[in-house]
């Protein structure tokens, strides 16, 4: 008996520090003014669709997110909870790429992309009904949230597949052009950098003219609109829907705008 109860002790002890550190992994984190913060907006490309692996899941000090619940916490996947389906999208390969150019900077990633809406929600008060949220205004709401912790430094933008049809991509350019100035408005930053992902190129689905329209249109900002910049997707592969990113495309995709971000960075002038 005297050997027993030793052991009962033991287990139960061992049982509540299991169930200690899973809340602490769980909890907010305590954070300063000062992270670098990166507007994640667009559709299911950017919200990510891609099976979320072990690698996925690993926390790292220098990247945190803003969760569902506006707290700061790890960036592991999935980033996004716009569906259920969210997994593996290009945030957190880019958080983490640009993590490690930036020694003693934290990244901070603020999920506000909305899988299938069209540009035509990303305006203000706009409503997208196959999720019952207003993606232009809860973005705008999550990033001013995120924004008490520290700078807004770039928007990443993936979107265009709804809006590749007759009705829309004629007008997709000028839409997204004022997407963008509403934007740097918004955040009182006319310098505000803007990065655009190139949508998802399979065989298995092959671009029509409309796709290829959004695609100009893409391409035709970052020529002619100050620090906005067109990120290619070029020989990244589909997760075998035709539709979307697979996981390992997704992360190359976050690299790619990382190094695009990159390449502001060095550009930019000295303010």
């Amino acid at each position: 008996m005297n050997l027993i109860r030793p052991a009962i002790l033991f287990l139960l002890l061992a049982s509540t520090l299991h169930l200690s550190c899973r809340e602490r992994e769980a909890s907010p984190v305590s954070v300063h003014s000062d992270y670098q913060l990166f507007l994640l907006i667009g559709q299911s490309n950017m919200a990510g669709r891609g099976v979320v692996a072990a690698e996925d899941t690993v926390a790292d000090s220098r990247v945190m997110m803003l969760n569902k619940d506006s707290a700061w916490v790890p960036a592991v996947e999935p980033l996004h909870f716009d569906k259920p389906i969210a997994g593996v999208g290009p945030g957190r390969a880019f958080g983490l790429a640009v993590a490690e150019r930036n020694p003693g900077v934290t990244i901070g990633l603020i999920p506000a992309a909305v899988g299938g809406s069209s540009i035509l929600t990303w305006e203000p008060g706009a409503h997208d009904s196959a999720t019952d949220t207003h993606p232009y205004d809860d973005a705008m709401a999550r990033a001013r949230k995120a924004m008490e912790s520290g700078t807004l430094a770039a928007v990443l933008w993936h979107q265009g597949e709804s809006d590749s049809n007759a009705d829309r991509a004629p007008q997709y350019k000028q839409r997204l052009a004022t997407l963008i100035t509403r934007l740097r408005e918004e955040f009182g930053d006319p310098d505000l950098p803007f990065l655009i992902g190139q949508l998802g190129r399979f065989d298995e689905n092959p671009w029509n003219e409309w796709r290829q329209e959004v695609n100009d249109a893409h391409v035709e900002l970052a020529n002619e609109v100050d620090e906005v910049y067109f990120v290619s997707s070029d020989g990244l592969g589909d997760k075998g829907d035709g539709i979307h990113f697979s996981a390992s495309a997704a992360r190359e995709l976050g690299r790619r705008y990382a190094d695009v971000y990159s390449e502001h960075q060095r550009s930019a002038p000295v303010k």
